[in-house]
């Protein structure tokens, strides 16, 4: 009989409470200040890192061998015969290899790594239909299966205050910096197929910004049927403010709001609205 373990990494966004509840392990990403490092959700907050980015900005590293290891370990010794591990984008950090090489060394755990190509609530998403799934008393190799094809209703965007911590970060990818804000454009954000950020549309200014990311909910909702998830980082409130303003669109069955893991928060800087869509059609 199969016992599947489903391990992800903290930048699913997903909060510890559902974590908890669908028996999800999460590998914490690591966030580097000057005076020590912090287990991403974990020892340290979104808020807590937004309000020191003014002071310093920190770096952040992928969840160590040790942890990774550790928590490989504790699911052999609970009996379990298989493992899906699900991580953000290998364009955006090393996690999914650093926990494929990690299972290398554990051959009992019959494993797969899904890079999920995505970040954020997206990932997130993913990791849900996984559990569920798994709820569900479905087959490890059916589960494994479905991956790519849930990945390719899942999208992501956003919009930022400013360009300036992606750059600094060197997550710029095919995102246009120095014009942009010197013309005060806000690009919409969106992630490519190789879970890479790209322009999806360009905006003057944050007003229209929020709009053409409604523009873009709005064709995904003109097909059919969507869960959606608000993304946040640094910017509650607009967020509180910009899910009112869409909630009531037709085709909406699922909203909610999202804060943005610490360790996605460093590279996106404050002010990020986002959305990640699931088109369940």
């Amino acid at each position: 009989m199969q016992k599947i373990a489903l391990i992800t990494d903290s930048s699913c966004d997903l909060s510890l409470e559902t974590l908890k509840e669908n028996n999800i392990n999460m590998l914490p990403l690591n966030i580097i200040y000057s005076y020590g490092e912090f287990e991403d959700r974990v020892s340290i907050t979104p808020e807590e890192v937004y309000e020191k980015l003014g002071i310093e900005i920190p770096s952040t590293s992928l969840p160590s061998t040790k942890k990774i290891n550790s928590v490989l370990t504790k699911l052999e010794e609970e009996g379990y015969t298989h493992v899906i591990a699900i991580t953000i984008s290998s364009g955006l950090s090393g996690t999914f290899n650093a926990v494929r090489l990690a299972l290398e060394d554990h051959p009992k755990l019959i494993s797969h790594v899904y890079d999920t190509k995505m970040l954020a609530y997206g990932e997130g998403m993913i990791v849900l239909e996984a559990a569920k799934a798994i709820k569900e008393g479905q087959s490890f190799e059916n589960i494994i299966s479905n991956l790519p094809k849930l990945r390719g209703r899942i999208s992501a965007y956003f919009t930022l205050n400013t360009l300036e911590y992606l750059k600094i970060g060197g997550r710029i990818g095919k995102v246009a910096g120095t014009i942009g804000e010197l013309l005060n454009l806000k690009p919409v954000i969106g992630v490519d197929d190789n879970g890479v950020y790209y322009t999806a549309c360009k905006a003057r200014g944050r007003k229209q910004a929020l709009s053409k990311l409604t523009d873009i909910l709005k064709e995904a909702l003109s097909k059919g049927k969507c869960k959606i998830q608000v993304l946040q980082g640094g910017a509650l409130e607009e967020g509180r403010a910009y899910l009112e303003s869409i909630k009531n669109l037709e085709n909406i069955v699922e909203i909610g709001i999202a804060s943005i893991s610490p360790a996605l928060g460093v590279h996106v800087g404050p002010g990020l609205i986002g959305l990640a869509i699931h088109k369940i059609y």
